[in-house]
């Protein structure tokens, strides 16, 4: 599937996060996203970005905006080299955290996506791809 617009950035502070939802609307809107799935995508890239802070951290984003034939969309790929997810079935279920949070991070960002995929080595890092079709 052809990548039409490829774009990086880092994540190693809330500015950061903050940039990356900015970034992820810009191009949803691009893209042709209606309002209900621009706050999808930017919702779980948010998840997904402070995760990447809070618990790898640091990191980058890549943001892809996809062809295939007359479908469009984003592909969002959130990578750090932190410690990894020991259990990734566990890390998965709703209400899971080993922080503060609500525990809805991974779960929700799985829910909110077209296509999720999560690929997480101890001592080596975390990698989350998600995709959101218009």
């Amino acid at each position: 599937m052809p990548v039409q617009r490829k774009e990086e950035r880092p994540i190693r502070s809330s500015e950061d996060v903050v940039g990356v939802r900015q970034a992820v609307r810009q191009q949803a809107v691009e893209l042709g996203f209606n309002l209900i799935d621009q706050t999808k995508i930017v919702t779980a890239a948010s998840e997904l970005a402070r995760n990447t802070m809070t618990y790898g951290g640091g990191g980058l984003v890549r943001l892809e905006s996809l062809e295939e034939g007359a479908r469009r969309g984003l592909r969002l790929v959130f990578e750090d080299k932190g410690p990894g997810i020991a259990n990734l079935e566990l890390a998965l279920k709703d209400g899971y955290t080993t922080g503060n949070g609500l525990g809805l991070g991974l779960s929700g960002a799985r829910r909110l996506s077209n296509e999720f995929a999560i690929d997480s080595r101890l001592g080596e890092g975390t990698r989350v791809t998600i995709v959101r079709w218009r």
